[in-house]
């Protein structure tokens, strides 16, 4: 019931179903854990043990021996799951999307919760501790909705929680013996409860009630650490607040994984030549030396009319101001709005904030891209190669900030920028020689299916290797600009699609794309283009344009042409035979998907039949084991004197099995004929079974004093008959269902086997060496 209050965080709420599913199954291993019973410790443990292959199951079966087990690499993968769990958390709006993260974060951690509650409230006994994870809970929960209805989150949360304490107040009360209640009600019936229980549900509706009601009437006490209004993206009133957001390219990454080229925008613009089309979603400022993501920023209503002048952006620079209508499919959810950079005007509808550093659009209470039509009014900034070279020193504050660098940075990137950059006099040399390095004499390839690793290394082996793709190329030349004191960022969005027919832009998943942006004061963030093969070079870094009209094979020659065109993007490189084949790239090494070899291996069917089997058989397991101990003692004939005594005791220990099972416990104190009266009595049975039951137990009663005991015949059916007369006289179909199938006697199994191991043990101990036995004399 507290989980609930979660539901308003994601969307869908699906996830709360296979929650209570794997709850109540660990809440059903700990009561049949009690019931053996085991030791504390080890109850626990067994549901811990269940908890964590349940979630293997669900999670990393594909990871895990068998499908079950889990093992390093499930124990990785879990590891890797949580880290995108909290990438996505920290990215996405409230509600977010239900990503394999977020619902392993979501299902784990409510099944973490019901175990701490189960072991404290049931294992223990101590309902009232049990309310502090309940309340870690709901207080995640409280802290990040805003919905309206905190007020039904909370009651749920507490009645849950009331019951909790009620049930271990009833279950204290049946301790003490009969409570008085009252006077009887009219005709002589008992009244329905208890006055203590009457008290507590009182005093209880009466908490709830001033807990719910006496905050109106306070005073505001807004601004803490749980308010939610103005604390960023999926809260607050829309006039201020803060986003704090990672690496968008794990969304894109996840858009990238298709296995076709999928149209996601249809762009109509006013540019003749849409070579410098590219859709920007946000820019990643902040670099921790592994990755880069967007840094923590204040965002707003979007401003009416015209946006502020982009940062640094002088007067004496040509610029176009540029209409653009672009369509998002359904199919395609982002919450960054793709926009041409920089932008002077959006007209769209929906629940939109801006960030006026990056000046980007982020959506708010779930707001995404899909089926949107908005339209973009941008500047197309034309800047000269002298303006550019000529720019002054950047403020102090910007440039500290934008060329801040970690100190676990490998020195081989900026020994490597300070040997390409050899000999230019500005930052505008530094920057064109940099991206020459990359598109022209470095050596580099673009790869979509290398894998250069993580971490701090990353940069350095990308440059060891000089094989990648967009990615790798934009952050090593941001990151050897920021060593050259260059100011520096990531952009991510849209490289320019292809030009249609109908005079659209058709922009697909494979025109995704990365690059660099460096500031140059007068001028502002300008792009620069470092991967071969994808997007256009900008003309601004062509320094000698009119000697250099035959365009180089070896620089970046995606340049759509302005003529109409009605092959789909990448086409030229992706034909329909090679997609049909798999051949055709991906901007993400992340969007191929793992070849197999030739389909699962024998051994791998066999364990998932063996894992099937086994989910089969393991609840039947008490069952069969009873049925199989039933046709072992009522099978022998016992005609012998020396098969006598064994054959009645063992139809005895059946005819008492079976009185367990149907809810009579044995008691061994007693003889055989007072516990033949007392399954008569308890199990009121009728004259013909009570006559079976008296008639083995006067068997036994012969085995155990006769000086020579006589077989008797028919025992095994004076057995059958006492079962069906205790089957007749349960109380409702549950008792009989459950005598068959998890009859209460199959515990004898366990303690079998804790006999044996007790017996291995003391044949171990008594195997030890004479040596290692402590002497017994005395100096």
């Amino acid at each position: 019931m507290a989980a609930c209050a979660l539901l308003p965080l994601v969307d869908p709420a699906t996830w709360i179903l296979q929650a209570a599913f794997l709850l109540a199954v660990q809440s059903g291993v700990g009561a049949a854990a009690r019931r053996v019973p085991l030791a504390r410790p080890l109850t626990v443990a067994a549901q811990f043990l269940v908890t964590l292959l349940l979630l293997t199951l669900m999670f990393a079966r594909e990871h895990a021996f068998a499908g079950l087990i889990p093992g390093p690499d499930a124990v990785r993968f879990f590891a890797e799951l949580l880290e995108q769990g909290g990438d996505d958390v920290s990215r996405y709006a409230i509600p977010a999307p239900l990503s394999d993260g977020i619902r392993l974060m979501l299902v784990g951690g409510v099944l973490v919760i019901g175990l701490l509650v189960d072991t404290l409230a049931v294992t223990f006994r101590g309902a009232a501790p049990a309310g502090l994870p309940l309340l870690a809970l709901y207080s995640v929960a409280a802290g990040l909705a805003d919905n309206g209805i905190d007020w039904l989150w909370f009651l749920l949360a507490a009645a849950g929680y009331l019951m909790l304490l009620l049930a271990e107040g009833r279950d204290r009360l049946s301790q003490w013996g009969r409570v008085f209640g009252g006077a009887p009600g009219p005709g002589g019936d008992s009244p329905g409860a208890v006055a203590p229980v009457r008290t507590g549900r009182r005093i209880g509706a009466v908490a709830l009630g001033i807990a719910l009601v006496v905050p109106l009437a306070l005073p505001a006490m807004n601004g803490g650490l749980l308010d939610p209004a103005g604390t960023g993206v999926g809260s607050g009133s829309g006039g201020g607040g803060t986003i704090s957001a990672v690496n968008p390219l794990v969304s894109l990454r996840d858009s990238l994984n298709q296995d076709e080229d999928r149209q996601v925008m249809s762009v109509r613009s006013e540019m003749t030549d849409v070579s410098d089309l590219y859709l920007r979603i946000v820019s990643l400022d902040d670099f921790d030396g592994t990755t880069w993501k967007p840094s923590k920023r204040s965002i707003t209503t979007v401003p009416g009319g015209t946006f502020p002048t982009p940062p640094g952006l002088g007067p004496d620079v040509a610029r176009t101001e540029i209409g653009t209508t672009i369509s998002t499919a359904d199919s395609y959810g982002q919450d960054w709005l793709p926009m041409p950079y920089p932008p002077s005007g959006v007209s769209i509808r929906g629940n939109w904030r801006y960030e006026p550093v990056g000046m980007t659009l982020v959506g708010d209470h779930g707001q995404n891209t899909r089926g949107l039509t908005y339209e973009v009014r941008s500047l197309h900034v034309q800047p000269t190669a002298e303006q550019l070279a000529g720019a002054p020193q950047p403020p102090p504050a910007l440039e500290r900030e934008y060329t801040e660098l970690p100190d676990s940075l490998p020195a081989v990137v900026s020994r490597t920028a300070r040997e390409v950059t050899e000999g230019a006099t500005n930052a505008y040399d530094q920057a064109v020689k940099l991206q020459e390095y990359f598109t022209l004499y470095g050596g580099f390839e673009y790869d979509t299916e290398v894998d250069v690793g993580s971490g701090s290394q990353a940069i350095a082996r990308f440059l060891r290797d000089k094989q990648g793709f967009c990615v790798h190329f934009s952050f090593a030349m941001a990151s050897m600009a920021r060593s050259l004191g260059i100011p520096a960022r990531v952009a991510v969005g849209f490289a320019p699609g292809t030009r249609q027919p109908d005079d659209t832009i058709a922009v697909t998943l494979r025109d995704a794309h990365a690059w660099p942006e460096l500031y140059f004061e007068g001028v502002g963030w300008t792009r620069f283009e470092p991967t071969p093969t994808r997007g256009s070079t900008p003309p601004y870094t062509v320094q000698d344009t009119e000697e250099n009209s035959v365009p180089d094979p070896a620089r970046p020659s995606r340049t759509a042409s302005a003529e109409p065109s009605a092959e789909p993007s990448e086409s030229e490189s992706c034909t329909a035979e090679r997609r049909k084949l798999g051949a055709c790239e991906s901007e993400s090494p992340q969007a191929a998907l793992p070849a197999g070899g030739d389909g699962p291996k024998w051994y791998a069917l066999l364990a998932w039949a063996l894992a099937g089997l086994a989910v089969l058989v393991l609840p039947l397991t008490p069952m069969l084991w009873r049925m199989r101990t039933r046709a072992v003692r009522l099978g022998g004939h016992g005609r012998s004197e020396a098969e006598t005594a064994p054959y009645v005791l063992a139809v005895w220990d059946e005819l008492t099995d079976t009185a367990w099972d149907h809810g009579i416990a044995p008691d061994e104190s007693l003889t055989p004929r007072g516990t033949a009266d007392r399954i008569v009595r308890l199990g009121r049975l009728g004259p013909d079974a009570a006559a079976s039951v008296h008639r083995v137990a006067d068997a036994v009663e012969q085995v155990l004093y006769a000086p020579r005991p006589r077989p008797v015949v028919g025992l095994a059916d004076e057995v059958r008959g006492a079962a069906a007369g205790l089957r007749a006289s349960a109380d409702g179909r549950r008792v009989r269902v459950r005598a068959v199938f998890a009859p209460r006697s199959s515990v004898r199994v366990v303690w079998t086997v804790s006999a044996w191991w007790a017996a291995v043990r003391a044949r171990l101990q008594a195997l030890r060496p004479a040596w290692r036995r402590p002497s017994r004399q005395r100096g």
